[in-house]
C-alpha cells in the first residue's frame, strides 16, 4: 500500500521522500516512481525520534519545505493482554504515536509557516473497535486518531488538512494474482485505489475537507 501511494504521487507530479527503515527496498522504489515525480529515499527507524528529525532535514534539503506528509508507517505486537510485553506495547505506540507525532511535528511547522498542507493518518480497524489479540496495536492506533481529530482542529485554521483514514478490511497482498482477485471480488481494498482515495484528500477544497474517510471491501460487514 505504502508503494500504491508513493507512485500515485509521483504520477500527479510531487517530490515522493520515502521513510523506512528498508533501505534496499525504498532505494529501488524511488529509482523505479513515474518519471512526472522525484524519488528520494532516506532510510529511517521511525520509532527514533532523532532519526525522523534528521530525516526532514534531509528532505528538505533535497526538496525544500514539506507540504504533504503521510504517516503510513505502522507496528504492532500481537499479543493479548495477558501475553504482552511492556516492550511490545512500547514498540507499537514508538511507531504509531510517538513515531507519527514528530513527523507531524516537523512537517507542520513547514506548513503552517508556508502555505498550508495536507497530514494524512493511516488508520485501520482497530483504531474504532480494539481487535481481539492485539492490544499494542489497537491501543496505539486509537492513539493516532485522537492525535488526528485533535490537530485537524489546531491546524485547520492554518491552512492544513488533517485527515485520518480507516483501513477497514484486508488489503490485496504484492503478490496478490487475478485468481486470487476472481475468487474473492471485493474481498480486498485494492491498494491502488487507496491511493487514489489519499489523493483526493489533498486535492479537496478547504470549504470541505474530509476529517475521517472510511474504506472498506463491499462484503466486509459494517
Amino acid at each position: 500500500m505504502g508503494e500504491s501511494i508513493a507512485r500515485k504521487f509521483a504520477s500527479e507530479g510531487c517530490e515522493v521522500a520515502l521513510l523506512a527503515r528498508s533501505a534496499e527496498y525504498i532505494e529501488g522504489l524511488a529509482d523505479d516512481l513515474p518519471a512526472s515525480g522525484t524519488g528520494l529515499a532516506v532510510p529511517t527507524d521511525l520509532a527514533q525520534p532523532a532519526e525522523i528529525r534528521a530525516a526532514f532535514e534531509t528532505v528538505r534539503e533535497a526538496f525544500g519545505p514539506v507540504d504533504v506528509l503521510v504517516n503510513h508507517a505502522s507496528a504492532g505486537s500481537w499479543n493479548g493482554l495477558l501475553d504482552a510485553s511492556v516492550e511490545d506495547v512500547d514498540r507499537a505506540w514508538a511507531v504509531n504515536g510517538r513515531g507519527a507525532f514528530v513527523a507531524s511535528q516537523e512537517a507542520a511547522e513547514d506548513m503552517v509557516e508556508g502555505e498550508g498542507g495536507t497530514i494524512v493518518f493511516t488508520g485501520a480497524t482497530s483504531a474504532l473497535r480494539g481487535r481481539d489479540g492485539a492490544i499494542g496495536f489497537s491501543a496505539a492506533k486509537f492513539a493516532a486518531r485522537g492525535m488526528a481529530e485533535s490537530m485537524a482542529r489546531e491546524l485547520g485554521p492554518e491552512g492544513v488538512h488533517v485527515a485520518h483514514v480507516v483501513i477497514d478490511g484486508q488489503i490485496l497482498p504484492p503478490d496478490g494474482s487475478e485468481r486470487d482477485r476472481d475468487r474473492d471480488e471485493g474481498a480486498y481494498l485494492d491498494p491502488d485505489e487507496i491511493a487514489d482515495n489519499y489523493w483526493h484528500l489533498v486535492e479537496q477544497d478547504r470549504s470541505a475537507w474530509t476529517l475521517e474517510l472510511d474504506l472498506r471491501p463491499h462484503v466486509e460487514a459494517f
